[in-house]
């Protein structure tokens, strides 16, 4: 009798040990989830103001471009002789407004593009949280 309440108290301590260790692998397991998918998520993010970062320096680009044919127009223009005729708006006038609207347009883009960058912030966030509760609730349930 002494040893079927010996060999009793052995199998409910295995299995107790047993059920810690499976919940020790399924809270790796989820922390391991959980990295991946904020690291996928924060990748996302940085994708997608990157691209909105290099659309706003392409058309600012072009904006440049743009205003570096304006000044050579406008070079011109101004050693026109005399008397010459001239259109309503010069060519060189109409190459500054589409350099504007470039430079408008690249530079709403960067800005969008930093703000969504900036709102990443801090990698790996909501693991370390996670990580920082399971590592409490093991110090105080642990037996001291």
């Amino acid at each position: 009798m002494a040893n079927e309440v010996q060999n009793q108290s052995e199998q409910s301590v295995a299995s107790l040990v047993s059920g810690i260790v499976h919940d020790v692998q399924d809270l790796v397991k989820q922390q391991m989830r959980l990295t991946r998918r904020e690291i996928e998520d924060d990748f996302r993010k940085s994708k997608d103001s990157l691209v909105l970062l290099a659309l706003g320096g392409a058309s600012c680009l072009l904006g440049a471009f743009a205003v570096c044919l304006m000044l050579a127009h406008l070079f011109h223009w101004l050693g026109l002789p005399a008397g010459a005729e001239m259109s309503a708006l010069p060519l060189w006038a109409s190459f500054a407004i589409v350099a504007a609207l470039f430079f408008i347009g690249g530079g709403v883009a960067i800005m969008v593009g930093r703000n969504k960058m900036l709102a990443i912030g801090n990698p790996l966030h909501d693991t370390a949280e996670a990580l920082k509760e399971n590592i409490e609730w093991k110090t105080k349930t642990s037996p001291s």
